[in-house]
Order: C-alpha cells, then structure tokens, then sequence
C-alpha cells in the first residue's frame, strides 16, 4: 500500500511558477510525485454540483495547474511506502509562486475593482437568481418598514472523525474497491465512476463506521478521487487520512450566508412583505451541491408565517476561500435564522410581545398545504401546538415577571423564541430543483428458512440510530424480534442501489421504502400462513411472531414456521405464489416533509464579563410518528449543541489577504459540556401527509432552532443597553462593547 501526501498553497490566491520535486524524489520510500499539470493530462476536473444552466461553473482539478485560489488547495501530490516518508517528501518540494491580491469578503468581490479567481467570467459572480413575488408595492402600502443586515457567519462542521480514503484494484477481477469516509456510498460510486471513466458495475464504494458525517462528507473531494485515481494508475491500494488542520483548511466550510432585509409591516404586527437581498458566499469552487444553499434558503424565507409578498435577490459570489457546501439544517438553519431574527425586530420596533407577533402570522391549520410565495409548499404544520406545548413548560408568564426583578436589580436576563420550519426528504418534485441525487430510496426484506430477517437500506447510519429505527419498523411489521433482523448498509456490493443519508432523509424517505417492503413480506406470509391453517386470510392476525385465527386463537402458527414452507417450492405453496418471502420497494415521497418546532432559551449576559451563560433550553418539535423517543431525543441535543456553537463561538474567519485564521482549535472555539444548560426536549406528533410512516425530519432541527433561540434571548437581555441586533457568534468581546456603547 502507498500512502498520499498533499502539499498545499499557503496563498489564498497566486499563480504557479514553477515546481521542483527532484529531492523529495531522491528519498528513500517515495514512489512517485505528481503536478496538477502532470494529473490534468489524464485527469478530468472534479465533479461538481454547478452544471445548472445559466450558473458559471469554473474547473476545478484534484490539485491546482496553474493558480491556486485559496490557503489550502493542494499542490503537489506525494506517494510513499509509509505516511512519515511522504511527509518528510512533501516538505523537499519547492513551489515558486507569484502572490496575487486575494479576496475573502463577498461584498468586496463584489466591487469592480476586486481581483478576480475565475479570468473566465470576468468578475466572482457565481450566478443571480430571484425567488418570489414582487414585494415593491406591498411594501410601499406597507405602515412601517424594518431594515437590517444580517450575517450567517461562515463556520466549519468538524466531525469527531476526519475524512479518509483507500482506494485499491485488483487487474486479476478487474474490480476498484474504495473505502471512503462518506454519507452516500452509491452517489460517490457514481462520481468515482464519472470521474475516472470506469465502468460503476465494477467500482464498490465502501463506507464503515465513520462517524459523524453533517453533510460534509458528500462530496466526493479531490484527495479521495486521487487517491482513487492513483490506484488504478499504479495498480495498488492508496490511502489517505486527512489530518485535523487539513480538515478545518479544505474539507467543505458552511453557512456563510448574508441577508439586507426589509420587512413591511401594519401597526397591528401583520406582516405584508419581505424582501431579502442574500448573498451566499461560494468560496473558490463549487463543491457537490454548494449553489443549492441560497435557492434552499430563499424558498424557506417567510419560515412558519403567512406573508403574501416574498422575494429574495441571490447573488452568489467567488472568494479566495474554502468550497461551502451542505452543513447539518443546509440552508434552512439561515433560513431560520433570518427570519426569526426578523420576527423578533419587527416584535421590538412595534413594542408587541414576539409570541403574539408570531401568533399574529402564523399559518393556520386549515390552510395547509400551504405554498409560499417562493415556491415551497408546506405540506401540513401545527405551529400553534409546539408554541404552547414550550410556553407551558416555560411558565412564560412568570418568566416574563421574573425578567423584569432580575433587571431592576442589575441582571440581564433574555427569553429568546424560535418557531422554526423547515423542509426534509428530498423528492423529486418541482421545488427540490437543483439536486443532484433522486428523492427516492430502495429497501428490500427478505426471510431466511429460520424466520431471521435481512432489511437492505440505501441510507447509511452516521449516528443518527437509522439500524436501530429500521428494525424497529420491520419488528412492529412483522412480528419478530429485534434479535432475529440484520440491517445491511453502506456497500455498494451488498446494496445495490441508494441515495444514502442527507436532508434528513432517511427515516423519512428509506424508512418508508422499508415499511412498505415489510408490509408486503408479511402481507405473503399471511396469505401462506391461511394456506397452511386452510382458513381465509381475513380470519388471521399476527400476534408476537405467531399468525392466529381471530376466532379461535388456539388455531396458529409461527412466523418462522411460515417463512420455512415459503422455501418449498410450488408445490406447497399457494397457487400463484412465488416461493420465499422477500419484497424490495422504491419509495419517493410526494412532496418535501415539513418539518417543525419551537425552542425557547433563557440567557444571562454577566454584567461584569458579558459572559453568556444559558439557563434554560427547551425545544418542542414535532416528529410526526415518533419511532424511537431516545434516538429522536439524542439527535435534537446533537443539533442543538452545534446549534449553540454557532449561536456563541464558532466562526472560520480569514484577514485581508484571505489567510485563513482559524485552522485549529485553539483558534476555533466548539461548545463544551460546561459551556452547556440541561436541554429539555417534548415530542409532539402531528403526522406528515407525505410519507406512509408518517415521518418527518428531526435530525437538522437542533442546527435549523438553536442559533435564532439563543440569539434572540441574548439580544433580549440586552435590551436594556438599547441593542436591537447582534450578529453571530456572540463573543463576550462582542457583548461587553456592545453593552459599553449603550452605557454611553
């Protein structure tokens, strides 16, 4: 095995002059040394999600040819016998690199004298899209208008595991086996496969345990297509391990969304039009969906409220940064966020209570499905049920007195209210317009002789307890017991066909598909089991792994003793019916889900610190059908965690020359146990119109609620000082001038 290496720019944007590899080729161990030049002659560019008409999609190769375009591109690619060799190799190579004038602020790529990344369009504008109705004379009418910029600060995913790959072919089969850390296995067969122009019949793409996933492992990147690349060229297995410093300079950044907004509201807190200019940070390239954010965010815009006229002005922009891509709540957590920030604005400016002001707004009931003016259709929704589930737990009223003593004695204490919606489940309907993958998900359930269970899903699970829901699903259905099921997953050899786990998807969608595969197994089993007893199907149920006959339960037979007569043959089965029990469904929903909560924090800004401490955490969402309450409940404290960190420290942030100065932990702050409340977590269950389980998403909900939450109660608390916005994150260094410019 040989093991890559990659040297990377330290420039955030420079042209190549020259490379001179010759004395990491004289080391002991290195097998080879490649130029982005070198790989381009045989090499196309990485596949991306930019091909939409009208967008400007620039090349972007598994290492730079020419010009490098942010701190971290890589270079040079190094393979030795061990990985210490390729080290030691990658630091001999020396690059001769003319530095150019570098861009990291999108509204400064904006300007016409900004340096361009990309000659070929002549400026960074990735592309303009609106989305909406016209708002300009609903506005005009409009008795007040609320302005303000809001910025969705740009952060970085950092899962606990980093991204690695082996690549290896085997000539004598004929066979490239990739071992990736990915989300979706059968997507990145068909990239790999596109990319290297090998037949996907012949490419496995295994993915185990990785980790943690939040959607920045759906990419296929450029070390693990060269890595791949490599193998076949050499004919061995390559691997690489991305380190954590690699991780927080190329792996996919995310959010980085900023919106000038301007609402038109009546004195009575109606809300009649908003209007969004968005700007949406691309970084240096597109990675696999990196467009789709802004349109997925503009279509969510007027969040859980009926406002009739909506309109927002994307334009997404080139900076000498990082790729953005898909980060748990992709889209939809900005979406969130900007709205509910707006909620709360409009709630200060009229001096109304931001419950009632959402109240005010909210969609009704009766009106769902619901379509907004930007496109997106609410399927159905019980906003008014999480609010008041959150409020009772509160005790808001008494909060609200509480608030008011504690201030008079000189704590600063705020109540921030979040009545997030957003959409999961990917179909392929028109609304889910710029997706590269297919809304649908496989499954198939197949009965050993034994009565033991084989459930083959198309999602994967990255710790969101997708194994465990699945044999719960067939378990219920079929009456065995968790014990008897085996969930395959994650191999493209063993599992045909998927589209793996993003968006929430996979209770949603690929549970489904195995509700349905397993109605219809036990729907064949009844059928012989009737067979068997020589009695009508209508005159049998199945209890505890047993068919028994309604009227005489002493009358039955087990669901084992049923799946072994299905091996028979003909002959003692059913006329008509296929021998074994095994029924493989394609699922797509009808629609996106729709997908709900409300989370309300309490925050304490110190006085003498401006230290943000939070007292209280309480998030209401519904599931639709709850499956399995612990998993649902573990997920939403995931989300609400990292939801926290974006709301209180997480920032990537780069200087002037768009030198990255965050790409390590000391420099990049993530939430602690002790940086934490005690978060206290209701389920409601109002069940989703467009799935058979009835379903919806729960794994984005903690990202998608927390930041406008916690923001919100933070802004809240310093309502005294006469602060009306702060953007994330909140850094004691931010509060304490905000506090002192009040004081003043």
């Amino acid at each position: 095995m040989l093991h890559l290496d990659i040297l990377r720019s330290p420039y955030a944007h420079a042209t190549i002059k020259a490379i001179d590899a010759s004395a990491a080729l004289t080391l002991s161990g290195v097998q080879a040394v490649y130029t982005g030049r070198e790989l381009a002659a045989f090499l196309p560019p990485v596949p991306s999600g930019g091909g939409m008409e009208g967008f400007n999609a620039p090349e972007h190769h598994t290492l730079a040819i020419d010009r490098v375009r942010f701190v971290g591109e890589g270079v040079v690619a190094v393979l030795a016998s061990d990985r210490y060799i390729a080290r030691d190799a990658r630091e001999l190579i020396r690059v001769d690199y003319q530095p150019l004038a570098a861009v990291a602020d999108p509204d400064k790529a904006l300007q016409e004298d900004a340096p361009v990344l990309h000659d070929f369009i002549g400026n960074n504008v990735g592309y303009r899209m609106s989305l909406g109705n016209e708002t300009d004379a609903a506005l005009e009418r409009s008795e007040l208008l609320i302005r303000q910029r809001l910025v969705n600060q740009r952060v970085i995913p950092n899962a606990m595991e980093t991204r690695g790959v082996v690549a290896q072919y085997r000539h004598w089969e004929q066979q490239l086996t990739v071992w990736l850390s990915t989300q979706a296995p059968h997507l990145m067969r068909r990239e790999f496969s596109r990319f290297l122009d090998f037949p996907e019949h012949r490419l496995r793409v295994i993915a185990p345990d990785v980790g943690g996933a939040f959607g920045a492992k759906n990419n296929a990147y450029p070390e693990e297509l060269l890595a791949a690349a490599l193998a076949l060229k050499l004919g061995c297995a390559v691997k690489w391990i991305e380190e954590r410093q690699e991780h927080m300079l190329v792996t996919s950044h995310a959010r980085a969304q900023t919106v000038d907004l301007t609402a038109g509201v009546d004195r009575d807190g109606r809300i009649n039009a908003l209007h969004f200019k968005l700007t949406a940070d691309m970084g240096a390239y597109y990675h696999a969906i990196t467009p789709v954010g802004a349109m997925m965010t503009a279509m969510l815009m007027t969040g859980a409220y009926r406002i009739p006229h909506a309109k927002a002005d994307i334009v997404s922009v080139f900076t000498n940064t990082t790729p953005t891509d898909p980060y748990r709540g992709f889209g939809r957590a900005e979406a969130a966020y900007f709205i509910e920030r707006t909620m709360d604005l409009i709630a200060r400016e009229l001096a109304l209570d931001p419950v009632q002001l959402r109240r005010r707004n909210f969609i009704q009931p009766e009106q769902f499905p619901f379509a907004t003016p930007s496109g997106h259709v609410h399927e159905s929704g019980a906003y008014e049920l999480c609010l008041q589930r959150a409020l009772a737990k509160l005790d808001y009223a008494k909060m609200r007195r509480e608030q008011q003593l504690l201030r008079e004695q000189g704590r600063y204490l705020g109540i921030g209210i979040a009545t997030h919606v957003w959409r999961a489940g990917f179909p392929s309907v028109p609304g889910g317009r710029g997706y590269v993958v297919g809304g649908w998900e496989k499954a198939i359930v197949s009965v050993d002789p034994g009565g033991k269970v084989r459930v083959v899903i198309g999602t994967s699970p990255h710790g969101q307890g997708i194994v465990t829901t699945t044999a719960q699903i067939v378990a219920d259905t079929l009456g065995v017991p968790l014990t008897d099921i085996a969930v395959l997953h994650s191999d493209t050899d063993k599992v045909a066909q998927g589209n793996g786990t993003m968006g929430s998807r996979s209770l949603v969608v690929g549970g489904s598909a195995v509700l349905q595969a397993a109605q219809k197994v036990r729907d064949q089993a009844l059928r012989l089991a009737a067979h068997m007893l020589r009695l009508e199907p209508a005159r049998l149920t199945l209890v505890a792994g047993r068919f028994r006959c309604i009227d005489d339960p002493a009358i039955n037979i087990s669901f084992a003793d049923v799946a072994n007569r299905s091996f028979a043959g003909p002959v003692d089965l059913p006329p008509g019916m296929a021998s074994c029990l095994e029924a493989a469904v394609i699922f797509e929903a009808s629609n996106f889900v729709s997908c709900f909560g409300t989370h309300i924090c309490v925050a304490e800004v110190e006085a003498d610190t401006a230290r943000v401490k939070l007292l209280r955490y309480i998030a209401v969402d519904d599931a639709g059908r709850l499956i399995n309450p612990d998993i649902v409940e573990g997920q939403l404290h995931g989300g609400i965690v990292q939801g926290i960190g974006q709301a209180l420290m997480e920032e990537a942030v780069y200087d002037e020359m768009a030198q990255p100065l965050s790409s390590s932990f000391l420099d990049y702050a993530i939430p602690r146990a002790i940086d934490l409340p005690l978060i206290e977590v209701e389920i409601t269950e109002t069940p989703s119109t467009v799935n058979p389980l009835g379903a919806r998403g729960i794994g984005e909900a903690g990202t998608v609620g927390a930041p406008p939450a916690v923001v919100n109660a933070v802004v809240d608390a310093l309502a005294p000082f006469g602060v009306k916005h702060l953007d994330m994150p909140l850094t004691p260094n931010k509060l304490w001038r905000a506090m002192q410019q009040g004081k003043s």
